[in-house]
Order: C-alpha cells, then structure tokens, then sequence
C-alpha cells in the first residue's frame, strides 16, 4: 500500500520521494520517481534532505534540554539574554517555541484576508540571483523588529520563522558556542544522529535527490543553495532514518524529563501546536509531528504519541514562486498519516 502511496505523490507532481515506516516490525523503505530529472534513477533510500521546518523541532528541543538544566526559563523575557535586540520584555522564550510572541516574519506575513506583508526576497529572478548570498541571523531578526508586530506578545498565534532565528541566539548565548556545535552536543551526539546537521554554505552531502525551481519558462537545478536565508525557521539537513530515530526518541521522553516534555506537547488551542511540534488526533491516538519544505526539498515527520510507529519521508520537486504543490502536498501527506496512524 505505501508503495502506491509513494507512487501517487509523485503522479500529483513531486519529481521524487522516499517514504520510511519504523515499527515493531523495524523499518520499511520505498521510493518512487525520480533523483534527478537528468536521469533515470529513483532517489536513495537515505539520501540527504534539506528538511526545512522539521528544523524548528531540533531548535526547539536543544531549547528544553538547555530549560532541562536550569541553564534557562521558558517563561523568561528573551530580553534578559538578547538585551542587545530590544525585544519586547513581554516576550518569553515559551512564546517564540509556540509561536505566539506576534514578532513580524521575517520571510513574510500572509493575513487570513490573502493580502501578504513582505519580508526578504526568497523567491523570484530577485533571489535567484542572490541564492548563494549568506544572511547572519543577527540581521534577520533585526529586519523583522523593525517591522509592525502581528498582535500584542500572547494573545493570538502566527508561525513566524523569526521566532526560531531568535531561538537560535538564545542557544548560541547560553551555551557560549557556535550554534552548530550546541546542537550536536544537546540533541545530535546523545541520539547518534551522525547524518544531521546544521549546514554553513551551500553544500548537501551524497547521496541527495536533487531540487528544483521554476522561474517563468526555466527550470533550474537548486540542490545547492544558501539557505541561512531561513537561519534555524528551516537550515537543517538530515535523513528519513535520522528523522525517525529523532521524533521517536523525543516522544519517549529520552531527550527531555516527563514534565517537560508534556508542556512541550501541550497544544494552543487554534491550531495544535506545542512547543515547535504539531499534536493531531488521528483515529489511532495522538500523532505528533513537524513537516517542512522550501525550495525543492521537503521532509515529513510523524510519530505516534508513544513513539511505536514513525513515518517520515524526503521529498524533492519543482518548486516555484505561486507554491503551486502546496495543495497537492496537503492533500497527499493527509492520506498518507491517514492510512499509517488511522
């Protein structure tokens, strides 16, 4: 059955996708289409992926374990540690996990009326051009201050990126080291996640499917790419078996203590979302999960509540400025949880 539902994303537009299912019964693998439009091979059954939001699980876990060791507090004013920023002193630590801080995105607001605030180019010939240019999260974040705020701090939620790019020089303040070194020493090294990382440049490793982008009539090959652009809302590279080693060991609590990880999995009321993880109901109990894609690679994510059945997938397409999968991405990745956790 998954592999016709691997093959059905693919007839609803996705060039390539590899689809992983650990259980008691250890893990299942099946890819369809294809790694590269030049060529005839399927992607690798653990390739390399640009995960995109799934980042923001990462960042928000490394945050926990930080909270874990009183070496921060959920509810402090990000200001006590980024005096240098101005943040609201209303904003806590747990409002950037939760989204709620109304902090600007800094990659764009879209109200609910379909008109749309922007942020920094990162679609278009504008970025084309540019895609290989790096952005220091410092910058990032003070671009987005210097915009309105979406609503007061807590009283309303928006996903902005920014948040996570904050959420990274907290982790960077803390810890007194680079942000890719406080990753792996809190969440990558305790899990033996040797194949995830937090890239600086452009570089993904082999194997990878590739990742595409169409601009009017050109269709143009992105698997290298800056993506600092999106800083920690969306960097990090990994695999569908480190993926699945990740969500499964967080839900069992081997990252975080039990208290710890129920606020995490505490959702807000409007849309189900924790502390940078997404708590569903399905019909076989609650699943938690993060996705993420930009750019031509995405990543999915899902977890039983008690971490006995994981799936997680890489995907690589066309991507292009009117996001024009994202329905068919929606729709596909619902039937999909559906026939796993239902």
């Amino acid at each position: 059955m998954r592999n016709k539902m691997a093959q059905e994303m693919v007839d609803a537009g996705l060039v390539g996708v590899t689809v992983r299912l650990r259980d008691e019964h250890g893990d299942q693998v099946v890819s369809a289409g294809l790694s590269d439009l030049a060529g005839s091979a399927q992607p690798p059954p653990n390739g390399y992926v640009r995960i995109g939001s799934n980042t923001k699980t990462f960042v928000a876990a490394a945050v926990l374990r930080l909270v874990a060791e009183n070496r921060i507090g959920l509810d402090d004013p990000v200001d006590a540690h980024l005096p240098e920023f101005g943040v609201d002193r209303r904003i806590t630590v747990r409002m950037l996990l939760q989204h709620t801080s109304g902090i600007f995105n800094h990659t764009g607001e879209y109200f609910e009326d379909g008109t749309i605030a922007p942020g920094i180019p990162w679609q278009g010939r504008e970025w084309l051009d540019n895609r290989m240019k790096a952005h220091r999260p410092e910058d990032l974040v003070r671009f987005a201050l210097a915009k309105p705020v979406r609503f007061e701090p807590g009283a309303d939620w928006s996903y902005s990126n920014t948040n996570y790019v904050i959420a990274r020089l907290l982790v960077q303040k803390i810890t007194g080291i680079p942000f890719a070194e406080a990753m792996h020493e809190l969440v990558l090294a305790p899990l033996g996640l040797a194949d995830t990382s937090v890239p600086a440049g452009p570089e993904i490793a082999e194997p990878h499917a590739h990742a595409y982008y169409r601009h009017e009539d050109e269709t143009i090959d992105l698997t290298r790419l800056d993506p600092s652009w999106i800083s920690s809302g969306g960097d990090m590279i990994s695999t569908t078996a480190d993926l699945a080693t990740f969500i499964a060991a967080l839900v069992r609590g081997e990252l975080l203590p039990a208290p710890l990880l129920a606020e995490m999995l505490d959702p807000h009321p409007k849309v189900g979302y924790g502390l940078g993880v997404f708590v569903q109901d399905a019909a076989g109990g609650k699943v938690i999960s993060h996705n993420g894609g930009a750019m031509g690679h995405a990543a999915l994510m899902y977890a039983a509540a008690d971490g006995s059945k994981v799936l997680t997938a890489a995907l690589n397409y066309v991507d292009d400025a009117g996001l024009s999968l994202a329905p068919a991405f929606q729709e596909m990745t619902k039937k999909l949880v559906d026939e796993v956790f239902g």
